[in-house]
């Protein structure tokens, strides 16, 4: 597949993705796990079908040192014991907020609850921050359908 854009070559794409990557620093600062981190980014992209973004946040995870076997169970992770119940309130958090238009109401009052049973408020904030970013990226990324499959770790910084 080839991509309808570059996204790197267009100046005003390369600036909005130049500040949305930009917003990835406040998550670290607010404490959010690494690890979290990445698990909501492949569970939005793999719901939103950007290759991409999967391919990318797979591969950052695993340099990281994520399992395989974690890492192969992200879209299953509900029937998978291998995640805490930290980043099962994440994950569930990541779907609904993904899914926001599937959803009447949006996110549950449930979902919202279980996570902050695991996470203080600056870290929420980071959270539900991530979920947004990571969606808008996906969504550039499906619509100009950036190929997926050659991204090296590194490779943007």
């Amino acid at each position: 597949m080839e991509a309808r854009l570059d996204t790197f070559a267009s100046p005003v794409a390369r600036k909005v993705v130049g500040h949305l990557a930009a917003t990835t620093k406040p998550l670290i600062d607010a404490g959010l796990p690494l690890t979290v981190q990445e698990l909501v980014k492949i569970r939005a992209s793999q719901i939103n079908g950007c290759g991409f973004c999967t391919d990318m946040h797979t591969k950052d995870a695993a340099k990281a040192g994520e399992t395989a076997v974690r890492l192969n169970l992200v879209a299953a992770w509900r029937e998978a014991t291998v995640f805490t119940d930290a980043e099962r309130a994440a994950l569930e958090l990541t779907e609904q907020g993904t899914r926001i238009a599937d959803a009447s109401g949006g996110v549950t009052d449930e979902a919202w609850t279980d996570a902050a049973n695991h996470f203080d408020e600056e870290q929420l904030a980071a959270l539900a921050s991530l979920i947004a970013v990571i969606n808008a990226f996906n969504r550039l990324n499906v619509i100009t359908r950036q190929p997926a499959g050659s991204y090296e770790p590194g490779m943007f910084g």
